[in-house]
């Protein structure tokens, strides 16, 4: 993200200016689904907690501090919107639905490239589905978004020592699944 764009939206807003929240939300909504769908993975969901992060940015834009990285903060809000989600809903009768979803997605594929890369993403993604939100939100932070691990600390408000015993726990699973060999490296996530 271009800070400089940022700071100036963000003072633009907090004069009362509407478009510049505008003008950010394009800048940023991208950034925003991507994580919270990695966080979460269900489409419905994920639409639902990135609408709830922009209206909190909205609300609680006046405490952005603008010594701070903007970027580190937002991801702050959307760290927060997930887990008060997750606290708030049981998500157990949704599992069948998801499923059938997969597998339509699966029977839908029409040549065998597409099929083999969506494999290899749904294996990656299905193993980090089977770690703890703990264990996933520190790979998600350290490998999609690239933050360091005392990054990762300061956002998640945990000592240093928790984070790194929660990377090693995360890779140290992804590496003892049936011998599989999972490389996390950004195309592995993104799919590209």
């Amino acid at each position: 993200m271009m800070e400089e764009s940022v700071r100036g939206w963000i003072k633009r807003m907090k004069a009362g200016d509407d478009a510049a929240f505008s003008e950010l939300y394009a800048h940023i909504r991208d950034d925003v689904y991507r994580m919270v769908k990695l966080l979460v993975r269900d489409e419905r969901d994920a639409l639902e907690i990135a609408s709830e992060v922009f209206f909190q940015l909205w609300k609680s834009h006046r405490n952005y501090e603008e010594s701070r990285p903007f970027r580190f903060w937002l991801h702050g809000l959307v760290l927060r919107q997930v887990s008060s989600y997750r606290r708030s809903l049981w998500r157990s009768f949704r599992l069948a639905e998801r499923q059938q979803k997969l597998e339509l997605q699966h029977a839908q594929a029409t040549t065998e490239e597409m099929i083999v890369q969506k494999e290899a993403q749904d294996e990656l993604l299905k193993e980090l589905d089977r770690l703890s939100i703990k264990l996933r939100t520190v790979i998600v932070l350290r490998y999609y978004h690239g933050y360091a691990l005392e990054e990762i600390a300061q956002l998640l408000d945990l000592p240093v020592g928790t984070v790194k015993s929660r990377h090693h726990a995360a890779l140290q699973k992804l590496r003892n699944i049936q011998g599989s060999k999972i490389i996390l490296e950004e195309e592995h996530i993104h799919g590209t």
